[in-house]
């Protein structure tokens, strides 16, 4: 019995050490859990609170609005319209093939629109919300939105999207808008986010391109609660962003459209300068393009459309066109001669026909010569030798200079996608650019606007302008951003002597009311309303002598491609100027039969703010201008109503 007794004794030892043992282990452990609960409940609450919240909390950019775009009146030539759109999110939608297949038992989509979707979402985080199709109507929304839980991480949502009231009248200036591409993304330097957003729209051309910062805006965010699903359970706020601003052009969209459908059926340019500040009240490119083919992607049959066409409607002729300015460049030459002092105004110079320099014969254009002839009788009737005589005592170098001071060959700095610079050659051009010297002929083919000048209807315009007021007019494009108006393009007196202007103008007056001028069929009879221009054709190429054996010697006997351009600059009124204007023909032939009835119609649009009285034409036009009154009435009126002139 005393060893029973010793044995439990033992045993009741051996199980309190045990028990000892077993619960200091316990209490250890429990020890280490309430540090560690302690730990992670108040000293890292934060840090998993705020992985919890990222957990159940989505936070999306949000688009701005896009500024708009206004005419000089107020007119919106560039807005925004509502876009339903249906978006998926892969992160959230799981099995992405399901989901779709659902969705497209619910609305119409093309395996093509699927297949673009699908490879959009895998080049993109999964994350990003991608749009699957745009433009969809309120039933097919309706229909998402009802089966909402069986379409995991897809969401049918309204957004905006660009719009073009006025369509073609417009392309060329305002530009367009599309989808961010590949290509965007690598020649820019941008790191707004928004730009990450798939069919984000960004500026591609023209205002829309140049002024895009200011158009953007900067985006806003939403918070949203997800459940474990991934489904969207409700929105917890939304900041908005800063929408794009407003843009007021100078542009006056009634007279924009009426040059775009005076210029129907040319490939033309054509601009109008407000003489009181510069401003552009239309510059106007034909044919033209719709922008808004191009604001969800322009399809191949479009596209080939616009590529093919001989006239080029993609290219905007009136800013970035460079042609031989022809005799329109006379005026420059005259005046590099007169402030030179190497040719007084009354003195004549005997013109046979034709001019011989270094060997080389030069023709005037009327064969048969003007005899002795002046300055003023010379710009009237558009005298070629009396500008082969002038220049070669002028020189080519002062004949830049003055072209440069008049505007040409000078890149105007406007918000448009190609400005282009023009050419006013001199001698330390010809040497830098073709390691050439240069030659008399060059200084006589430049007298008269051939050889190496160029210049665009914008720059012709401008230099009427600056001949019409003596002033460095400035072509203004941009009127106000936002409320706040831009600087006037109405410049400082020009460093001309002015009784030289003052002659050139007289002599413009002459060339459209004298009977003798070479624009008199193009004239203004309205009281108060007397048209100044200057006729001009340019050489696209000689005809030679083989094709004047076959009996080819006017323009009207080439292919329309090979004849010459013709072109007209004015102003206008002649006593008191308001607005200078130029008019470029591509392959039009002379200046005074095809660009001379064109900038006169235009200007009397601008004079009279609105279709003129048939008493301020000619009383042998007036039939023919109410009849073209009425088609271009009609024209107006069908774009002004969304519908394609066409």
């Amino acid at each position: 019995m005393r060893r029973v007794a010793k044995d439990i004794e033992t045993s009741s030892r051996t199980v309190s050490r045990r028990a000892l043992i077993v619960g200091a282990a316990q209490l250890g452990v429990a020890g280490v859990l309430g540090w560690r609960l302690q730990s992670m409940q108040v000293d890292q609450a934060d840090e998993f609170r705020l992985l919890a919240e990222e957990n159940r909390i989505n936070i999306r950019l949000l688009p701005p609005a896009r500024g708009l775009i206004f005419d000089r009146n107020g007119i919106a030539i560039a807005d925004n319209e509502q876009n339903y759109r249906v978006v998926i999110v892969r992160e959230e939608a799981g099995d992405v093939d399901e989901v779709l297949a659902k969705l497209v038992q619910l609305v119409p989509l093309s395996e093509d629109v699927i297949e673009r979707a699908k490879t959009e979402m895998y080049r993109r985080s999964p994350f990003v919300p991608v749009t699957i199709a745009d433009r969809l109507s309120w039933d097919d929304v309706a229909r998402i939105n009802v089966n909402a839980p069986a379409l995991n991480g897809i969401t049918a949502e309204v957004g905006l999207s660009r719009r073009y009231p006025y369509g073609a009248d417009v392309g060329h200036v305002v530009g367009y808008v599309g989808p961010v591409s590949d290509y965007d993304l690598a020649r820019i330097d941008d790191k707004d986010p928004l730009l990450q957003i798939p069919k984000f729209q960004i500026g591609k051309t023209g205002v829309e391109n140049k002024l895009e910062h200011t158009l953007r805006g900067s985006a806003g965010n939403k918070r949203i609660e997800v459940n474990a699903l991934g489904r969207v359970m409700r929105e917890l706020d939304r900041q908005e962003g800063e929408p794009g601003k407003d843009i007021q052009l100078c542009l006056d969209e009634r007279l924009q459209s009426y040059a775009q459908a005076r210029m129907d059926g040319e490939s033309a340019g054509a601009v109008v300068i407000d003489l009181e500040n510069g401003d552009l009240r239309a510059i106007a490119s034909a044919p033209s393009f719709d922008p808004n083919l191009f604001v969800r992607g322009i399809s191949v049959k479009d596209w080939t459309d616009l590529n093919e066409n001989k006239y080029r409607p993609l290219a905007a002729k009136a800013a970035q066109g460079a042609y031989p300015p022809g005799s329109t460049f006379k005026m420059v030459t005259a005046l590099a001669a007169l402030q030179a002092g190497v040719v007084a105004p009354d003195e004549t110079v005997y013109c046979p026909g034709y001019t011989n320099v270094s060997g080389t014969r030069f023709h005037c254009w009327k064969r048969a010569g003007h005899g002795n002839i002046n300055f003023h009788e010379s710009l009237k009737q558009s005298c070629d030798c009396y500008y082969y005589e002038v220049s070669q005592r002028v020189g080519i170098d002062k004949m830049a200079e003055m072209a440069r001071l008049l505007g040409l060959g000078v890149r105007h700095d406007l918000p448009l996608s190609a400005v282009a610079e023009g050419l006013a050659p001199d001698k330390a051009w010809k040497r830098a650019v073709r390691d050439e010297t240069w030659r008399v002929g060059d200084t006589v083919n430049a007298s008269i606007g051939q050889g190496y000048v160029l210049a665009s209807p914008l720059q012709l315009a401008v230099m009427t302008a600056r001949i019409a007021t003596g002033r460095h007019v400035t072509p203004r494009l941009v009127k106000s951003i936002d409320g706040v108006e831009q600087p006037s393009g109405l410049g400082d007196p020009l460093p001309i002597n002015e009784n030289w202007l003052r002659r050139c103008r007289a002599s413009m007056d002459a060339v459209v009311n004298h009977p003798r001028g070479t624009g008199q069929r193009s004239r203004i009879v309205a009281e108060g309303m007397h048209m100044a221009g200057k006729t001009g054709t340019s050489q696209v190429r000689r005809i030679t002598a083989e094709e004047r054996a076959r009996g080819v010697t006017r323009n009207e006997d080439l292919p329309w491609e090979r004849r010459d351009h013709a072109l007209f600059v004015s102003f206008a009124p002649v006593e008191n100027p308001k607005y200078a204007i130029a008019v470029v023909v591509e392959h039009g032939g002379g200046g005074s039969t095809a660009a001379a009835p064109i900038a006169r119609d235009i200007m009397l649009q601008a004079l009279y703010d609105g279709p003129p009285p048939l008493e301020a034409y000619p009383s042998a036009d007036r039939g023919a201008i109410e009849e073209q009154q009425k088609r271009i009435a009609d024209r107006i009126a069908k774009v002004g109503r969304g519908v394609s002139p066409a």
